[in-house]
């Protein structure tokens, strides 16, 4: 009889920690890594927040809080949700956990039952699968193309729901690929739920403010106000606040949701890290005007990796709309032979022989359900970005 539970067979380790892990070691060995596999802001958390986490600290307020927040947190998400998503919540329907990734664990946990669907297009962030297998529910993976903007169609999500479908995870704008659907984009999905009433929607709305040009973020419940009552609104201070060590998520959604969440989250881990809670509550309610700047050099910084990506053999790079990821197809080079004798026949493949050759860290497709592709994140700085392009550049050049 195995020691370990049968439901930890079932998930594997992430593998974007995995990439940055060993790009870590191989530097601590005196290699020259440049790492793009890095999900987080390379900008440090604005003056105004921390010196709202400092002031609590020295108030005292280092006890344990509320198991699902603190009222002024739960206020502050309430103003946002109104304020940028015209959605209406009440402190009940609020819920603040351990990052986003516990409430969406919390979330999978307390409604999943043995052979109940989740639907997940792909490409998709890696946790997801796993925490649907982890809750002992099914994933269902749908396929989007680059042709589409990794978008996935209305039809290809009616095709996948069956009547044992309870939720869909939505992500935009997305990682891996950086897609934001439109609210007519949105329009055409949300049609199709309104007709499957058994289907939930976990809208993971992460990188809402990390959008450029002229696109305008939009968010399910917002577009078709009718799925309110079964939608959980998704969403944290880690990307917009470059917040991703405080551990501080967010949601809100129906009652009954929410409370469930909370139960289990009290039998977990309790609170969220009070200093954390009130430092979210001066990035939600305190100035903004930062992100502007932010998304300006993100900006920048995207089109410089998609147009040098594009300038590689045997790589095509769509450009997103958000968040500071771009998704390249490597189809181009599927076959070819590294100068030692190696057949590139995988992404995971030319990310390994990549690292080895040029010491550049990157993820590859199939981690993300979409091969063969890899993942870059440009979310570090225009001269390290570059550098690293013009080794991806010489890395395909050598293949042959």
């Amino acid at each position: 009889m195995s020691f370990l539970s049968d439901a930890l067979g079932r998930v594997k380790p992430s593998a974007t920690l995995a990439v940055s892990q060993k790009a870590r070691e191989l530097k601590a060995q005196g290699r020259d890594v440049i790492s793009l596999s890095a999900g987080e802001p390379d900008f440090d958390t604005p003056d105004h927040i921390k010196a709202a986490a400092k002031a609590a600290i020295d108030r005292g307020e280092t006890k344990y809080t509320a198991v699902d927040g603190i009222p002024e947190l739960k206020q502050a998400i309430i103003d946002k949700f109104k304020r940028d998503n015209g959605l209406e919540y009440t402190a009940p329907q609020i819920i603040v956990s351990t990052g986003g990734k516990q409430v969406l664990f919390n979330a999978l946990l307390a409604t999943i039952n043995p052979g109940d669907e989740v639907i997940i297009p792909a490409p998709y962030w890696v946790s997801y699968p796993d925490m649907v297998l982890l809750a002992g529910g099914k994933p269902v993976i749908v396929e989007t193309s680059a042709e589409d903007g990794y978008k996935v169609r209305p039809e290809a999500l009616e095709a996948a729901i069956t009547e044992k479908t309870k939720w869909l995870i939505f992500n935009s704008p997305s990682n891996p690929s950086g897609a934001g659907y439109s609210a007519q984009e949105l329009k055409g999905l949300t049609d199709v739920l309104l007709r499957h009433e058994q289907v939930w929607i976990m809208s993971d709305d992460m990188y809402e403010h990390l959008v450029y040009d002229d696109f305008v973020f939009a968010t399910p419940a917002q577009v078709e106000p009718g799925l309110h009552e079964r939608t959980l609104t998704v969403n944290g201070v880690s990307k917009a606040y470059s917040m991703t060590g405080w551990r501080i998520g967010y949601a809100g959604g129906p009652e009954k949701l929410v409370r469930a969440m909370a139960k289990l989250q009290s039998q977990s881990t309790s609170n969220p890290c009070s200093i954390s809670q009130w430092a979210a509550v001066e990035a939600l309610n305190g100035p903004q005007d930062f992100l502007d700047d932010w998304r300006t050099a993100f900006r920048e910084r995207r089109d410089l990796v998609v147009e040098m990506l594009n300038a590689a053999e045997g790589i095509t790079c769509h450009r997103p709309e958000g968040a500071f990821y771009v998704y390249p197809s490597i189809a181009g080079l599927i076959g070819k032979r590294t100068p030692d004798g190696k057949v590139i026949e995988t992404d995971e493949d030319f990310v390994t022989a990549l690292l080895e050759a040029e010491g550049v860290a990157a993820v590859h497709g199939a981690a993300f359900g979409t091969s063969p592709n890899f993942r870059v994140s440009y979310a570090t700085s225009t001269e390290a970005l570059q550098q690293a392009c013009e080794r991806i550049q010489r890395f395909c050049a050598s293949l042959g």
